[in-house]
């Protein structure tokens, strides 16, 4: 009988043992504590030290998991501090390199301004004396000639915009040349660069609609690669997406 009790007294320990081992049993007495005191008599400090001391794994997992998110977001942080510094350094040599681009490619003469040639003469010492990295180009034209005066102020546009670029025009009629430049082959652009013809069109506004700009003038002309990078326009842009940021 008395094997029977103490066997059946150690069933009913087992069975509400939640842990094993010598820990195990301390553990429940703590937990078991913590349950059985009456909630007004403990003090919250002690129900917070009582807690911790039976569950002393999770208190250890919380732990670790807290330093493990510190340690991520100390990483992210550093992830996306080191991303901002080379988003910066990235801008800056863009920076650097435009305008090193705009040095090289501002280095020779400036003009601005569309040129206007009175003599055939005139024309000719244009293309022979100008700088050999200079891109000239000419509009020949005649007064009351469809496309000539559309074209002409397409030119005073792309003056101001490609400054590097000397643009000129002269009169079909003071060329010296007036009879192989009849109304039927005008406006005619001639393209120069180390005194050589590169290019040339007649009936040029044929190639654009019956009401043009300077833009389609600019197009054109690029799409032959007869104009250079716009670089101070990309710098002035550059800048200006910079200080937005």
């Amino acid at each position: 009988m008395e094997e029977a009790k103490n066997q059946s007294l150690e069933e009913d320990f087992e069975g509400q043992a939640t842990h094993t081992g010598p820990k195990g049993v301390i553990n429940d007495w703590r937990k078991f504590k913590l349950e059985s005191e009456d909630s007004d008599s403990v003090p919250p400090s002690k129900k917070e030290i009582l807690r911790q001391m039976s569950s002393p794994q999770n208190r250890d997992d919380k732990d670790s998991k807290e330093r493990f998110s510190r340690k991520m977001s100390i990483q992210e942080y550093e992830l996306i501090h080191r991303d901002k510094e080379d988003e910066n350094c990235l801008r800056k040599y863009r920076r650097q390199c435009m305008q090193d681009m705009h040095q090289k490619l501002s280095f020779g003469p400036r003009y601005g301004f569309v040129y206007e040639l009175e003599t055939g003469e005139q024309f000719l010492e244009t293309i022979e004396k100008e700088q050999k990295i200079t891109t000239i180009v000419v509009h020949i034209y005649e007064d009351g000639v469809k496309g000539c005066d559309a074209l002409n102020s397409s030119f005073t546009c792309l003056a101001a915009e490609y400054p590097m670029v000397k643009f000129c025009k002269i009169k079909a009629s003071n060329t010296g040349a007036g009879d192989r430049f009849s109304s039927d082959v005008l406006p005619t652009l001639l393209i120069y660069k180390g005194g050589e013809l590169i290019s040339n069109f007649i009936s040029v506004t044929e190639q654009f609609a019956e009401e043009f700009f300077a833009g389609d003038v600019e197009s054109f002309l690029n799409e032959y690669g007869l104009l250079p990078e716009r670089e101070i326009h990309a710098l002035d842009q550059t800048n200006m997406e910079e200080d937005t940021e």
